[in-house]
Parts: structure tokens; C-alpha cells; sequence
């Protein structure tokens, strides 16, 4: 057992990293899955695999509660009404990937979860981020606050993020990348992307947790408590991860994840396939 939650602690520490860095959270979680195998049912674990972002999303709560506070008797009337626009644009940004994600998640389960897929998406998302660094060098940003952001950017994103549904892609990546070509600074970016998360990954795990319960599995004890360890975990590397990305983007491009997603999906492309030779 205590083997067990040991691996949950990991699982919990590369969700927590990955999640926020447009480095792909599934697609790692995916590889860990491949070394490190927890002893859980099958069902188990693809419910696992979503559900464990619940810790990430309680560290964007927590530290952004005050921005996302519309009710906070610290802000004015005016600073109230940003708030409350904040959200109805966050809303309108995730409905593009809500639909498409009800829509397409068991097809996508079945056929894209998988180390080609993943291997692919890191390296052509990590040439992608190399160009637009590239392409906006020196260009003048159009929006510089996340409360700059428009309901027609804010859909833009949204779409955007529809992406991020095929594993490797990087939901954090994806929005962030749409953010930056649509002349959206790296901060204002990566905050509505935080806050994009939060309905987007709440809905995604209430959508596997459903699916779970419904098929008729059950948990046992050890499951439910590796569940809880990682996303603990989870909660407590996201709050470190979050505070430091956000201080690296004040300073620096997104290009070092633009290699660092290239030679991942090298090295992901070159293990298998020696796999699948010896």
C-alpha cells in the first residue's frame, strides 16, 4: 500500500508541474503510466488520469481568489463589474471545447491516447512555439491585461484550446500559443489560461468521474486513497509551479518549452521504437 501512494506522489508532483507549462500534463502522465505502473483497475486509472487536475485547479482558486472574487468588499463597483466580465469571457472561451469534448471524448479515448499520438503533437506544438517566439520578437502587444481581453479574443482562445484535446498538445500550450498570436502579452495569457482551466478541467473531471460511476466500477480503499494523495500532491506543486511561471514570463519567452517539447517527443518517438523492435 505504502508503495502505492508512493506513486501517487509522483503522479501528483508531474501532474503539478505539467499541468500549468505548455508541456502537455496528459501526455506526460501518459509516459509515467507506461514506467510506473499503479496496481489499479483499468477504469480506475483513465478516471485517475483526469480527476487528479482537480488539485491543480484548487491551487489557481486559491491563488487568484481575490481576481476571481467578484464579490470581494475589497474592490469597487467598477473593479466588481471587470470581475464579473472576466467571467462571462471565461465562460464564452470554454464552450468551443465543451461541445467538441462531449461530443468526441470516447472516440478520442479510444484512438488517441496513445505514444505516437502524443510523441507527434509535443514536437510539431514545440516547433509552433519556436515560430511565434520568433514571429512577435519586438512586436508591440495589443492586449497587456487579462482584463484587455475581449469577447471576441476570449472566443478565439476558446477555440484554441479545442486542441488540447488530443493528448501531447498541452491545454496550458494551447491557449497560451492562441493568446500570443492573437497579440495577447505572455502574462495576460497564461492568467486567463489558469482561469480558463478552472471550469474547463472541472468539467472534464466531473465528466470521467460520471462515466466511472455510471459504468459500475467500484474503488477500493488503496484507489480512493492514491486518488487523494495525488491530488494533494497535485495542489501543493501547482501552487510552487504557478508562482514561478508567472514571475518566468515576465522575463522570458516561451521558446525553452518549445525544445524542451521537442526533444521529449524524440526521445518518445526513439524509446518506442526500439521497443518495438527488441
Amino acid at each position: 500500500m505504502i508503495i502505492e501512494f508512493l506513486k501517487a506522489v509522483l503522479f501528483g508532483i508531474v501532474e503539478g508541474i505539467t499541468e500549468w507549462l505548455p508541456v502537455s500534463s496528459t501526455g506526460h502522465i501518459i509516459l509515467l503510466d507506461e514506467f510506473i505502473k499503479l496496481n489499479v483497475t483499468e477504469a480506475f486509472m483513465e478516471m485517475f488520469e483526469v480527476v487528479i487536475q482537480l488539485g491543480a485547479i484548487a491551487a489557481v482558486i486559491v491563488l487568484f481568489f481575490h481576481k476571481l472574487n467578484p464579490f470581494s468588499p475589497k474592490k469597487t463597483k467598477a473593479q466588481k463589474n471587470d470581475t464579473w466580465q472576466l467571467w462571462f469571457k471565461v465562460v464564452v472561451a470554454v464552450l468551443p471545447s465543451a461541445l467538441i469534448g462531449l461530443l468526441l471524448d470516447d472516440w478520442m479515448d479510444a484512438n488517441l491516447y496513445n505514444y505516437v499520438v502524443v510523441a507527434i503533437t509535443l514536437i510539431l506544438y514545440g516547433v509552433a512555439f519556436l515560430f511565434v517566439e520568433k514571429r512577435n520578437e519586438g512586436k508591440a502587444l495589443k492586449v497587456g491585461s487579462v482584463y484587455e481581453i475581449d469577447y471576441r479574443t476570449a472566443l478565439l482562445i476558446g477555440c484554441f484550446q479545442c486542441l488540447s484535446l488530443i493528448p501531447g498538445t498541452s491545454r496550458s500550450g494551447s491557449t497560451i500559443l492562441g493568446a500570443i498570436l492573437l497579440g495577447v502579452g505572455r502574462s495576460a495569457g497564461a492568467e486567463f489560461s489558469f482561469f480558463l482551466a478552472i471550469p474547463t478541467m472541472l468539467g472534464a473531471s466531473a465528466l470521467k468521474l460520471l462515466k466511472f460511476l455510471l459504468s459500475g466500477s467500484g474503488a477500493t480503499g488503496t484507489e480512493v486513497g492514491v486518488l487523494i494523495v495525488g491530488c494533494v500532491v497535485s495542489f501543493v506543486v501547482s501552487l510552487l509551479v504557478i508562482k514561478g511561471l508567472m514571475e518566468y514570463v515576465r522575463k522570458h519567452s516561451f521558446s525553452v518549452f518549445g525544445v524542451y517539447r521537442i526533444v521529449l517527443g524524440v526521445l518518445v518517438l526513439g524509446y518506442f521504437a526500439v521497443k518495438a523492435l527488441v
